[in-house]
């Protein structure tokens, strides 16, 4: 399974897997109260090990499909999950664009880890799954989340009125994109340690 370093902060990121599940419910536990605000409301029934397993399980065969990609966000020294991203609604045909969704554990926050994460996977979407558009939206009070895709390179590019159902009411969102003609990917993949491909301390995908 390849793992994207990013060896300033000490993390990657790397593809998540049905035998995650124990740790991904841990971190949805963690931080249910945290991430209420700006996520869809949730049957209680998504914070179990059962539906995390089941949603994994999806996600790997939607990987296998190429209509999505679930990652993780680990710290090296201790393999830690603290985070989660997500390429969603792939489009491929003259369009080539994902959807992109991420939350970081705020033990964790200030750190840059989401901001490292957002520009690893970005540069797998351009150069491994050859997408052209990475778009992400983000709710105008949500500033942190604006400032992660700012330093990550995408742009503004106005409000959607009413795009998406948070916390139970519709809510607007401010959207970004990211084009892969906006990176100068060969000096960005420099800046990354182990982006070419696996680590030598990784094995390679299964």
């Amino acid at each position: 399974m390849m793992k994207m370093y990013d060896s300033e902060r000490n993390i990657y990121v790397r593809s998540l897997r049905p035998d995650d599940a124990p740790a991904l419910t841990e971190l949805r536990l963690k931080n249910r109260e945290h991430l209420q605000p700006f996520e869809p409301l949730r049957d209680p029934d998504f914070f179990t090990l059962e539906t995390q397993t089941r949603l994994l399980e999806k996600g790997a065969n939607d990987e296998i499909n190429d209509l999505a990609y679930t990652f993780g966000v680990f710290t090296a020294d201790d393999q830690r999950l603290v985070g989660r991203l997500a390429l969603t609604n792939v489009v491929r045909g003259p369009g080539q664009y994902a959807d992109l969704g991420y939350f970081i554990d705020p033990d964790f926050g200030g750190k840059g880890y989401t901001t490292a994460a957002v520009r690893m996977i970005a540069k797998y979407a351009f150069t491994e799954l050859r997408l052209h558009r990475i778009q992400a939206g983000a709710m105008p009070r949500n500033i942190a989340s604006q400032r992660v895709l700012e330093k990550a390179g995408f742009i503004a590019e106005g409000i959607s009125r009413k795009l998406v159902q948070i916390n139970g009411k519709w809510e607007d969102h401010r959207m970004y994109a990211l084009l892969a003609e906006d990176l100068d990917l060969d000096s960005q993949r420099a800046r990354v340690k182990g982006w070419a491909g696996p680590s030598p301390s990784s094995s390679n995908r299964t």
